[in-house]
């Protein structure tokens, strides 16, 4: 029976170790993320595989740049596949997405602003504008009110 498994490689060997395990009709999970506008590996010298143990071991074992297989004295250790389905649920367009300041807020709640010079202002979260991730937010403050254009992710719901 094929298990998901840990297998940790050669430093920046990911996209090499991914390719090989592919050609050779392997399923294999290696997180990626945007990182300063460049694709990185979520997990830097490891990936997820699902082979059957022992059958298949030697094999992924010797894949070049295969470095080991996590696990102990006994071999290498299954990990549910409710983890590897947890972190592919975190992507959008194949990107792991962070959630930056938490839940996402949605129209209606009470949110705060987080970064920039108004950092500290709350208000209530009215719609997004577009798809340029920018909100509209109702501010009430002392005794103004007035509507504000700001970037998504410099909110975070109360």
């Amino acid at each position: 029976m094929q298990r998901w498994y840990v297998i940790n490689t050669k430093p920046k060997k990911e996209s090499q170790v991914e390719r090989l395990f592919v050609e050779g009709g392997f399923t294999i999970y290696c997180p990626k993320y945007l990182r300063e506008k460049r694709i990185s590996p979520f997990f830097p010298g490891y990936a997820f595989l699902r082979f059957e143990f022992p059958e298949q071991f030697q094999m992924v074992k010797y894949t070049r740049g295969v470095k080991r297989v996590v696990g102990n004295d006994d071999g290498p250790t299954p990990i549910p596949e409710g983890i590897v389905l947890g972190i592919k649920a975190r992507e959008q367009k194949g990107l792991i997405v962070f959630e930056k300041y938490g839940e996402e807020p949605a129209v209606g709640d009470e949110i705060e602003v987080v970064e920039g010079p108004l950092k500290g202002l709350k208000g209530i979260f009215r719609k997004e504008v577009g798809a340029s991730e920018r909100v509209m937010i109702l501010l009430n403050y002392v005794s103004y009110q007035g509507m504000l254009l700001i970037e998504k992710g410099k909110l975070r719901k109360i």
